[in-house]
């Protein structure tokens, strides 16, 4: 049985009329010659006279660029997926846009048919998620702060703002924590992300309303976290440079107090550059490198202080960045070397050991002594391997010493930095090197300055104690160079206590030199040999000899000396004429 035509095209108008998107058709001018309810209901709001008679004119203010590409198409398709925002005007303006996809094809003739769909809750889903992403992405997850995108942002508005008075100058600062490794290293990860957190609340509390704002709200001061235990400060509107400093130091004291995580009280430092300027060009970058420059000239100042930018810090940074790149040359060459310095016995005015010194023979600048180098190469993470040299070239040499006839037990010195104490594998290193020379561990002395002692503490002592399990000796190193406790080294396994040269630089001038007098009386009762270094002139000779001290080096007995010079002077000793061997008065 046939089926009627008739009941086909009365279930096609059912089906437009029905339809859940808008199906219409059109003339090639875009004259609607044929639309379903859903289409009306979706166009309308682009004609409020309500005269929907053209596609086209319709969607002229939305879609200007139909009509073109109607006239312009062959048959087949004139646009897939066009997305136009409809808004809805006179006194519906308050409501919020919906958002149509429009499909257009084009049929020989020129007949048009096309497709309307709501496309409104996709749009509005996808912006959320976009909106969700992008505040994310410029949000620290750890800390909450905003991060470095949004820091990048302030700076540049900043730089961008018009140039006027003292008052449109303004401030960032660059924060970093001191030694912050160390946490992670000592106490764990866990406590370090604590301590971020921690820090990034008192920044923002260091900065108080009204420090470099403005009624703008994004003129406002904002702290932000750059990266590791690296943050910034952003103050569009500054006055004076004094005001800069007061909040400046302001962070460093709000970071200074300890930080209570758990049952543990943390204490760490901060160093902070601070670039002060008017907004007169320049990119967001430059200003950070400026205060990373400053930030860094504050740490090799000590740390926990401020520095201000100035001009002449960038040229003494590239000079450090050109350094820094010979120093790693160097040592891939082995331009490093060692020398060594005798250490007398003022009993008999014997060689009873040698410390080891490094040098640099630097291809443009001749040798170079350590302090040249060696305070960028703790910078730049560098002194773990040049410890190590300088470490296993000493106890070769040293083993070598030891084999001549009368110095079986000469003893060498070796200087341990900061550095080198923290590194996991300081202790085994050690022991290999022992192990391997075959020298005695008591004749190997390891030289760990006083400052690092009092600065770091339990962990430093930890690691003391084990390289005392080996048997190696150990020495605190320019005792008496600032502040001293003449109680704690006989809580630690210290065997030599090593005199910094300011207690004898006038002690041939002075009758009574009192703290070297007290710092020798209290070695005495611990039973701790002192070594006096810096030893220059016949007094500073003499006055070590009355107070009854044992060892001594110095320019007055000799100066460092190249491996192959050192045999010589343990075959003939030192030369009368050098050494006076009677105290003078």
């Amino acid at each position: 049985m046939n089926a009627d035509p008739g009941d086909a095209y009365d279930a096609l108008i059912e089906f437009l009329y029905r339809a859940p998107i808008g199906l219409l058709q059109t003339t090639l001018s875009g004259e609607i010659t044929m639309i379903n309810p859903m289409s009306a209901q979706l166009l309308m709001p682009f004609v409020p006279d309500g005269n929907l008679l053209n596609l086209f004119d319709a969607l002229d203010a939305a879609a200007p660029q139909l009509r073109r590409l109607a006239a312009e198409a062959e048959c087949g398709l004139v646009c897939e997926g066009l997305c136009v925002e409809q808004r809805a005007s006179g006194e519906r303006n308050h409501q919020l846009p919906r958002f149509l996809s429009i499909r257009i094809l084009k049929l020989a003739g020129g007949t048009l048919f096309a497709s309307v769909g709501d496309i409104t809750s996709a749009v509005r889903h996808e912006t959320q998620r976009l909106d969700l992403e992008r505040g994310v992405s410029r949000t620290d997850a750890l800390t909450g702060l905003p991060n470095r995108a949004v820091a990048m942002e302030r700076i540049a508005r900043a730089i961008a703002r018009p140039a006027g008075d003292g008052a449109h100058r303004f401030a960032v600062m660059l924060v970093d924590c001191d030694r912050f490794d160390r946490v992670n290293v000592t106490l764990g990860a866990h406590v370090g992300d604590e301590l971020l957190r921690l820090v990034g609340e008192r920044l923002n509390a260091a900065l108080r309303r009204g420090d470099g704002a403005d009624s703008d709200a994004h003129g406002a001061p904002v702290a932000a976290r750059l990266a590791s235990d690296q943050f910034v400060l952003v103050l569009q509107c500054m006055g004076e440079v004094d005001e800069a400093r007061g909040i400046a130091q302001r962070v460093v004291d709000a970071l200074a107090r300890p930080f209570s995580i758990g049952e543990a009280l943390v204490h760490i430092t901060a160093s902070v550059g601070v670039v002060l300027r008017e907004p007169a060009g320049g990119n967001a970058e430059e200003v950070l490198l400026e205060a990373s420059i400053a930030m860094h000239e504050a740490k090799r100042a000590g740390g926990a202080r401020y520095g201000i930018f100035q001009p002449g810090m960038k040229q003494r940074a590239s000079q450090r960045g050109a350094l820094e790149t010979d120093l790693r040359r160097a040592i891939a060459e082995d331009q490093l070397f060692v020398v060594y310095q005798p250490i007398v016995s003022l009993a008999d005015v014997g060689c009873a050991g040698v410390e080891a010194l490094v040098r640099w023979q630097h291809p443009q600048r001749g040798e170079l002594l350590p302090g040249a180098f060696l305070p960028l190469a703790e910078e730049i993470g560098l002194m773990v391997p040049i410890g190590e040299r300088v470490l296993a070239q000493a106890c070769s040499a040293l083993r070598g010493w030891q084999q001549l006839p009368g110095h079986g037990r000469l003893s060498g010195s070796v200087n341990i930095s900061a550095t080198q104490l923290h590194a996991p594998g300081l202790v085994d290193g050690v022991h290999t090197m022992l192990l391997s020379t075959g020298i005695a561990p008591a004749t190997l002395v390891l030289e760990v300055p006083e400052a690092v002692l009092l600065r770091d503490g339990e962990p430093a002592v930890a690691v003391l104690q084990r390289l005392h399990e080996l048997g190696v000796r150990l020495a605190v190193d320019d005792f008496g160079a600032g502040y001293s406790s003449l109680s704690y080294p006989g809580r630690l396994p210290v065997d030599v206590v090593k005199l910094d040269r300011s207690l004898i630089a006038h002690a041939d001038t002075d009758a009574d030199p009192a703290m070297l007098g007290v710092v020798v009386a209290w070695a005495r009762r611990l039973g701790l040999p002192v070594l006096v270094k810096g030893v220059e002139t016949a007094g500073q000779w003499a006055a070590l000899q009355r107070l009854g001290c044992r060892l001594a080096q110095g320019f007055l007995f000799a100066e460092p000396l190249r491996t192959g010079q050192v045999p010589a002077l343990l075959a003939v000793g030192y030369p009368a004429s050098a050494v006076p061997r009677t105290p003078t008065g």
